[in-house]
């Protein structure tokens, strides 16, 4: 009896330090106030620093700041860790761009950006942000801002995206920002501001703009016009993607 107590007091033990050694590292990452850091890495990813001409391979630790642009290779995935401890992840076969990585505090408002060209990203978003702070995933055809929730953007290789929303809300609109696109995007083009419409017909580029509740979602076609935002159910969006990242949540 008294070795079996024993024993269940060392497993205990065992996981207790475990489960500390997890919040160790990622405490001990010292994430700057304008940069983030890599986290987790299954995979390969390569990053093109800003003003740079070079690629050079990614590796956990690394850091990441404004202006650097970064592909995944296929299978990978890659966690990132923002200032703000805000945490974004990407899929295999992604590429994206840091537009802007600038954590807020006492003294002004905070602006963290990402463009994803393609590919897959999942943001669980801190509810920490100073007051005025802007997070924002960007695509070719749209900008989904958010505050303290968790969501997700898929772009495809035609530039429609798939936006879903697990927690809190996020305002989409159409048109992301032209000026700073990744490399494989093209030459920027001026787009209108965003308004807000009634009614579920599909309108054009930049004239759109919906907030997207907690289990919605919605579509942008690859000409920039949205589908009327519509509720989604768990079982039609599991899938390996879908059950990492809530996995990677949980652990964090």
């Amino acid at each position: 009896m008294n070795k079996n107590i024993i024993f269940l007091a060392i497993l205990l033990f065992m996981l207790l330090g475990s489960q500390q050694v997890e919040a160790k590292r990622v405490m001990d990452l010292k994430i700057g106030k304008g940069e983030a850091k890599v986290s987790f890495l299954e995979g390969s990813a390569e990053v093109l620093p800003d003003g740079k001409n070079a690629w050079h391979s990614v590796r956990v630790g690394d850091t990441l700041k404004g202006g650097d642009e970064v592909n995944t290779g296929s299978k990978a995935r890659l966690e990132i860790f923002l200032p703000d401890y805000s945490v974004v992840r990407f899929a295999g076969n992604s590429n994206f761009k840091i537009l802007q990585m600038e954590a807020g505090d006492n003294y002004g408002p905070g602006n963290i950006k990402f463009h994803l060209a393609v590919g897959k990203t999942w943001a669980k978003v801190s509810r920490v942000m100073g007051k005025g702070s802007q997070f924002e995933l960007q695509c070719e055809n749209a900008v989904a801002g958010v505050r303290g929730t968790v969501y997700r953007m898929n772009v495809e290789e035609d530039k429609s995206a798939l936006i879903r929303v697990y927690d809190g809300w996020v305002y989409v609109s159409g048109g992301g920002s032209a000026a700073e696109l990744p490399t494989m995007i093209g030459p920027p083009r001026k787009i209108s501001g965003p308004k807000q419409i009634s009614g579920p017909r599909k309108v054009t580029l930049g004239e759109w703009g919906f907030i997207i509740k907690s289990m919605q979602q919605i579509i942008i076609a690859s000409d920039g016009t949205a589908e009327k935002p519509r509720d989604f159910t768990q079982p039609e969006d599991r899938d390996d993607w879908v059950d990492w990242n809530r996995s990677r949540d949980q652990e964090l």
